[in-house]
């Protein structure tokens, strides 16, 4: 024994039992490695996706040793090392003017080159009128720019009146070199050269060195400078005259913190609420890998028992006999680590092309953090370790007589651990009641009581699975032998089941918080009119642009009907605006907010309620054509009124004029209250009400009614935009929930199924193949071969039935309670109805405190469907017949 007191002969003896053990040993490599493949391919997918200020040097440098910016007006700056990402201030004293190279010369002391860069925004006719592109004034026959533009096709502008695209634009404009392409107003240019911008993936762009190209540039003034190295004083330098400066030497020889101004040091600190998350997850995980790759080290444990107790039998210690056990973590968890890694990388970089998709511009090279991945593995092999931690326990404590013996089963429970376990759930539930209506930072004490709920469940496990064995009795036999026998062996059952309640209680919580969410902004959400259909705005357009934007519309869009929408004119552009005030005697201001896709909020009509409106109820509907009729209006409001007449306040605010011209009048009216939280316009008035005001109807918009496909779409903007410059298409589509939403769900379902099918194939598998010697038992006292496929399926619905139930409603301490900071609404007024409102939500009424939805088809899939498809695959797979093995083990 006094060999063993080293660990060199135990991790060899671990390793000869991971070969022999071959079965379990993948199992224990999957529980380990899975967590560490995703968390490594995470990590490296998302350091690929930052470019970070070294990695983005040549898209914003080229080769150049610096960029200067300048601003009219600004004489000195305050910047950290990265202008563009940390904080940087500038101040200005009298009219600064706006410097050049020369300036630069003289801050740095020595001579430089530079060439000037100008970003704008212009516009340019494709294939289905004019699309909106982004305008880079460049020299890119100047050595200094080189990788900011790569041409592929063509060459480099070499005069003023060529430019190069890049392929978005021209798959649109259906450009090739030597076309001509049109700047609106700034000329027409040939295109000499096609490629792809280092920034730039899917956005229209064109490259030119013409001043003509980037517009009027008087108000700044961006130079790319090749002075060589420049230097953190050089910056301090340029600062000083109101110079906000990139240096390549700085970005990747930064200075001490110390050295950054005091009014920007504080930008480079940590973010304490990430930190918080990113320990959370940690937590989390560490708590998931535990409680899967426990079961395994339990069952291996077990299987060794009998060499454990012939070693304790000729004097081994406790010590030495937990040891071997450790040992096995030792050398699994390495190997499960280090697997992780190499997948996970692997993973990452078959992933980054699909991760690009979702991205406008270039993501950064392949990054593989290594110090990043170091930690990674060594949270696998820690978590392996700590998944040993408990069989070695009782590995160091078993009953050698007993195990010697032949006689198998684990120790009675005992009271300590479920005393504990509710009170841990008790103090997560108080946590979690407390965050819920904390004030401020509630987030935190919500997660703290996630770790603590779960970690209280965990030791509620065992108890859960004794009261369902005593309640077995009537159940069918291969379950009843199932609930039984995961009782009768709680060192492998407890784990699994642990494990598969936690997972389901994360993605229960998130699901609930995620859904929420987006239920809020549903249920608040006001559509600017009837769903499917579009509004055009085109300010300043005369009768012949209209006509010409309606046969435009009506060409892209057969489909549809589009008809002219009257209103009163309310932009004057340069001379001026006017607004509207509606009022009843018993209240100030009747509408919370409102908002219109057309050139007007007040629209005209002579007796029928506008289609672009909302609808509303008939009796409505009703009133509102009749006072239309009569000659009065029709106002909006937030809360209901009885008042049958509105005062008008209307303001007309002259270029140069000091106060405004009111005009008021007062009118018969009809009180709406639209759906939604904000009213697509203040009223609908009578052509007469019009005449009242001194003002007569004019076109404020084009209404499309019917359904606007987002091709569609997209060819009616440019075939407008080719008519009037400012003309703007909205299409309204309801709600929409983001990409990020739906993708979150998605990940949540898929990792939590991934997690719970493992775990319980996990659990099953081993429960199996420790149960050999009682199956064959079974099947030599007449049970049918059939009988072993029911107990495999009964187990898997043992382990995850039960472990999803109990993590359903754990998850649901922390999802209700986050739903409060969430979506918690402060003093709103309640103006929604129909399906995307909230329950008892009437228009008039305020806000509910908060918003709860409850993900039902997520967690019925993970509590109810998935249990029971793995059960069904548990019972196909598994071999029906068993050669007969001795009982003792």
């Amino acid at each position: 024994m006094r060999r063993l007191r080293t660990w060199r002969p135990l991790l060899r003896l671990a390793w000869r039992n991971a070969v022999r053990s071959k079965g379990r040993s993948a199992l224990v490599l999957v529980m380990i490695a899975l967590p560490v493949l995703g968390v490594v391919a995470a990590d490296v997918v998302m350091q690929t996706s930052d470019v970070n200020a070294s990695e983005g040097l040549s898209r914003q440098l080229g080769a150049a040793d610096a960029r200067v910016s300048f601003q009219k007006g600004i004489n000195r700056v305050r910047q950290g090392v990265d202008p563009d990402r940390d904080s940087s201030m500038g101040s200005g004293r009298g009219k600064a003017p706006l410097l050049d190279v020369a300036d630069v010369e003289e801050a740095l002391g020595r001579e430089v080159r530079a060439t000037e860069m100008h970003d704008a925004s212009g516009r340019v006719p494709v294939d289905k009128g004019v699309a909106s592109v982004a305008v880079t004034q460049l020299d890119l026959g100047d050595p200094i720019t080189d990788g900011i533009f790569e041409v592929e096709d063509g060459r480099v502008p070499a005069a003023d009146d060529e430019v190069v695209v890049n392929r978005a634009l021209a798959s649109r404009g259906s450009f090739a070199v030597g076309d001509p392409l049109e700047m609106g107003g700034r000329g027409t240019f040939t295109v000499v050269g096609i490629g792809e911008s280092s920034s730039y993936l899917d956005f229209p762009l064109v490259v030119g060195p013409s001043d003509e190209l980037g517009g009027k540039t008087h108000g700044s003034r961006t130079l790319l400078v090749d002075a060589g190295p420049v230097t953190w004083g050089d910056v301090r330098a340029l600062n000083a005259i109101g110079g906000t400066v990139l240096s390549r030497a700085v970005v990747l020889d930064p200075p001490p913190d110390s050295e950054l101004p005091a009014a920007v040091r504080g930008s480079q600190g940590t973010d304490d609420a990430l930190l918080a998350v990113v320990a959370l997850i940690v937590v989390m995980a560490l708590i998931e890998v535990v409680l899967l790759a426990g079961p395994a080290f339990a069952v291996g444990a077990k299987r060794q028992s009998r060499v454990l107790a012939l070693m304790a039998a000729t004097g081994g210690t406790p010590q030495q006999t937990r040891r071997a056990v450790l040992a096995s973590g030792i050398v699994l968890g390495g190997l499960g680590a280090a697997l992780g890694v190499v997948l996970g990388v692997a993973l990452a970089f078959v992933a980054m092309p699909v991760v690009q998709n979702f991205s406008n511009m270039w993501l950064g090279p392949f990054e593989v953090p290594w110090l990043h991945l170091l930690g990674i593995a060594s949270f696998g092999l820690v978590s392996a370790l700590l998944a040993a931690v408990v069989p070695a326990w009782i590995a160091g404590k078993q009953d050698v007589v007993a195990v010697l013996a032949g006689r198998r089963g684990d120790r009675p429970a005992g009271l300590r651990s479920p005393i504990v376990g509710l009170m841990l759930l008790a103090l997560g539930i108080g946590g979690a009641a407390y965050g819920a209506r904390a004030n401020g930072s509630g987030e935190f004490f919500i997660a703290g009581a996630a770790i603590l709920a779960v970690l209280g469940m965990v030791l509620l496990v065992p108890v859960v699975v004794a009261g369902l064995a005593r309640l077995s009795t009537h159940l069918p036999l291969t379950l009843r032998y199932a609930v039984r026998d995961a009782a009768r062996h709680r060192t492998r059952t407890v784990p699994a089941v642990a494990a598969v309640a936690a997972t389901v209680c994360g993605v229960v919580a998130l699901g609930i918080a995620n859904a929420s969410d987006s239920y809020a902004n549903e249920a608040t959400y006001s559509p600017m009119m009837p769903i499917g259909n579009a509004a055009l705005n085109a300010p300043s357009a005369t009768k012949a642009d209209w006509r010409a934007l309606q046969d435009a519309l009506e060409r892209e869009l057969p489909d549809s009907r589009v008809t002219a929408v009257s209103g009163i004119a309310t932009d004057f552009g340069s001379h001026g605006f006017r607004d509207f005030e509606f009022r009843v005697p018993d209240r100030r201001f009747l509408l919370e907010s409102y908002s219109s896709a057309f050139g007007s909020a007040v629209l005209v009509s002579d007796g029928d309620y506008p289609e672009v409106l909302p609808e509303v109820s008939d009796s409505d509907r009703a009133r509102a054509q009749a006072v239309l009729a009569e000659g009065g209006a029709v106002v909006f409001a937030s809360q209901p009124s009885d008042a049958r007449q509105v005062r008008i306040a209307m303001r007309t605010y002259s270029g140069g004029a000091d106060r405004p011209e009111v005009e008021r009048t007062t009118v018969p009216a009809q009180v709406v209250v639209l759906p939604g939280s904000t009213a697509p316009a203040q009223a609908v008035v009578s052509p007469e009400v019009a005449a009242r005001l001194g003002d007569e109807a004019i076109t404020a918009g084009l209404f499309v009614d019917g359904s606007v496909s987002k091709e569609q779409e997209r060819s009616a903007r440019e075939a407008v935009a080719g008519i009037q410059r400012h003309a703007s298409l909205y299409v309204e589509r309801g709600y929409e929930g983001d990409d990020e939403t739906m993708i979150l769900l998605l990940v949540l379902g898929a990792l939590g199924g991934l997690l719970m099918l493992g775990g319980t194939l996990t659990a099953t598998f081993l429960a199996l193949s420790d149960a050999r010697p009682d199956l064959a038992t079974l099947a030599a006292v007449g049970a049918s071969p059939r009988a072993r496929r029911g107990v495999a399926a009964s187990y898997a619905v043992v382990v995850g039935l039960v472990g999803a139930v109990m993590g359903a409603a754990i998850g649901f301490i922390p999802g209700v309670a986050v739903t409060y900071p969430l979506t918690g609404q402060q003093g709103g007024v309640c103006t929604f109805t129909g399906s995307g409102g909230a329950s008892g939500c009437e228009p008039g009424t305020a806000f509910p405190s908060h918003f709860l939805d409850v993900p039902w088809l997520l967690i019925g899939t993970l509590v109810v469907a998935l249990p029971l498809v793995t059960a069904l695959v548990v019972g196909l797979t598994t071999r029906s017949r068993l050669p007969m093995v001795a009982r003792l083990t």
